[in-house]
């Protein structure tokens, strides 16, 4: 009886020192998903971003005056009567419309890096893509803070889970400095 306390105790003692920690065995593990959790893990973005904005205004005013007076005289003559009459109007319209209209729609995926942990346990996240064709760059930036809860099995969060979400797409070459206001334009701007 001894002998099988003294063996079980050395079998608890073994596996205590030779204790395995359960972040590195998870990719091997069938009952676990691997779920970026450590500084340096990779985390994919799914950016589904559709945004739309109008605004329409419109005022009316008006104001009108008017201002009449009348005199006669009669001179006693047959012929000597003498009439004036006046008269005073003045008036102010104004109407004005206008409206403002935005949509715009995203869709992309990007691997991000987690950059820190907060103290609640919440993931500090940056990322940046670029991608060329045919001389024209387009930049994805993107950081924020991720949830672990919303970080789904396959290791991708949405990016409208993602709170102070910073999300930037940037152009470069041919097609976005054709989009840019010329050198007389940006002076005719500054002047009026």
């Amino acid at each position: 009886m001894k002998r099988s306390i003294i063996i079980l105790l050395s079998l608890f003692a073994m596996v205590s020192v030779h204790a395995q920690d359960m972040r590195n065995n998870a990719a091997f593990s069938l009952f676990s998903d691997n779920k970026a959790g450590q500084i340096g893990d990779a985390i994919t973005i799914v950016v589904l971003e559709s945004t739309h904005a109008s605004n329409n205004a419109a005022t009316n005013s008006g104001r009108s005056s008017e201002l009449n007076f009348g005199l006669s005289a009669n001179t006693g003559k047959p012929t000597g009567s003498t009439n004036v009459d006046g008269s005073l109007k003045s008036g102010n319209n104004f109407s004005g419309e206008g409206s403002t209209q935005t949509s715009g729609q995203i869709s992309t995926k990007i691997s991000a890096t987690v950059d820190s942990i907060l103290a609640n346990g919440n993931l500090v996240i940056s990322g940046n893509k670029k991608i060329s064709i045919n001389g024209e760059d387009q930049i994805i930036h993107i950081k924020g803070i991720v949830r672990t809860s919303d970080i789904r099995p396959d290791n991708s969060v949405l990016s409208y889970n993602i709170s102070n979400a910073d999300i930037s797409f940037e152009g470069n070459g041919v097609i976005g400095d054709a989009q840019k206001p010329g050198f007389i334009t940006k002076f005719l701007r500054w002047l009026f």
